[in-house]
């Protein structure tokens, strides 16, 4: 049974959080308003997913961006086939999801041979901390900086003095603004991640079910578009899901456990299921769940890693975890980056070569795509660790 809301409670609602309270395209959460989206068809299972990546490739044949990246001063040294020095500055350390790309990273430097990388970067994701980190090894000098941006906008004027210093710029994870920096490497397009989300949920929960979302910041920009995508996509393919709120967490591990509660909380049984997404809110929420005994009756489905999700999955409270490798998604921006340095990787290229990952190719103009989006489930989540 779903809740019915009185329009006096519908307008409070919106004041305190400024989100709508479903899918239907009446309204919508003002953080993803100006965000372009591009849904994918409607469907589920593996034949709906293949022929969804050939339209898409067969898009970005016909679009073809020009390139928007940004671009390092000249340099009097020319690097190619020389040893590199680069900082790796993610949102924060000591999470398993940054791990992971860090050791992908350091994987990609001990094959090639001619770079060292060294992770640098708050304990807290907050973007003042981080542009500092960054803004220091802009004075202290360094070949190229790899980022995974807090905020998109505010992290781009010390990408651009990196740029202007002639330092080399890739973010991968979280984009910037595109021209602060040459290249992002996209760990899955928007809209893949968003339909693998919402159709889970629907898939478990029936195509009129109820949601909450946990997420880090409402201006974190791959979750603000991963919720801008989804919106869009459900209001297409799943015009009866509701959606009750956002609450923010800030890639805090109890914070997020809070939020999860304040949804179970609040909603109860007129809430189906809750969006996690960051690789912290996603256990968090999937262990609120459980220890409210409700693994029946609210899916969690969310963004994480497999070692943080395989108690859950296991334990049968959660049934799909949507990912992608973060180990490849830092070997690849090592690689990038020493292709770029090499020259063998310039603005107008359609593809780059990526050690064992072979050839990854770039959409969107200036972005370097990974691949399609992983579902970790019972059957394959115990295969991975990391």
């Amino acid at each position: 049974m779903k809740k019915v809301f009185a329009l006096s409670l519908i307008l409070a609602l919106l004041v305190m959080v400024g989100m709508p309270l479903s899918a239907d395209g009446h309204e919508r959460w003002d953080g993803a308003d100006d965000l372009a989206v591009n849904p994918l068809a409607c469907g589920m299972g593996d034949e709906m997913m293949t022929d969804d990546s050939d339209d898409m490739a067969e898009e970005e044949e016909m679009e073809m961006m020009e390139y928007d990246g940004g671009q390092p001063a000249m340099m009097d040294m020319d690097m190619a086939g020389m040893d590199i020095t680069l900082v790796d500055v993610p949102k924060l350390i000591g999470i398993g999801y940054f791990a992971a790309t860090t050791l992908g990273q350091q994987q990609a430097a001990e094959e090639l041979g001619n770079v060292s990388v060294t992770t640098d970067a708050p304990t807290e994701a907050n973007i003042d901390d981080q542009i500092q980190v960054i803004d220091t090894y802009i004075t202290q000098g360094v070949d190229g900086i790899l980022f995974a941006a807090n905020d998109p906008v505010a992290i781009a004027p010390v990408l651009r003095k990196a740029l202007e210093a002639g330092i080399h710029v890739v973010g991968y994870d979280a984009n910037s603004e595109p021209d602060a920096r040459e290249w992002f490497v996209n760990q899955a397009e928007f809209n893949g991640i968003a339909k693998a989300l919402v159709d889970s949920l629907a898939d478990q929960m029936g195509a009129d079910a109820s949601f909450g979302i946990v997420t880090s910041t409402f201006t974190t920009p791959n979750q603000a578009r991963w919720i801008a995508e989804m919106w869009a996509y459900a209001s297409e393919c799943y015009p009866d899901l509701t959606w009750l709120e956002t609450l923010e967490a800030q890639e805090d591990a109890a914070l997020s456990f809070q939020q999860a509660q304040t949804l179970i909380n609040k909603y109860g049984e007129d809430m189906d299921g809750i969006f996690a997404m960051t690789s912290v809110a996603t256990p968090n929420s999937a262990d609120a769940v459980q220890q409210a005994g409700l693994c029946e009756d609210v899916a969690v489905v969310g963004l994480a890693t497999p070692n943080g999700m395989k108690p859950y999955v296991n334990a049968g409270c959660v049934r799909d975890v949507i990912l992608w490798n973060p180990v490849d998604l830092g070997y690849a921006a090592v690689y990038v980056t020493r292709a770029v340095v090499d020259g063998e990787f310039a603005p107008g290229d359609g593809s780059v070569m990526a050690g064992r990952l072979g050839e990854l190719m770039v959409v969107n103009g200036s972005e370097v795509l990974l691949g399609p989006p992983f579902v970790f489930n019972a059957d394959n989540i115990n295969d991975f660790d990391f």
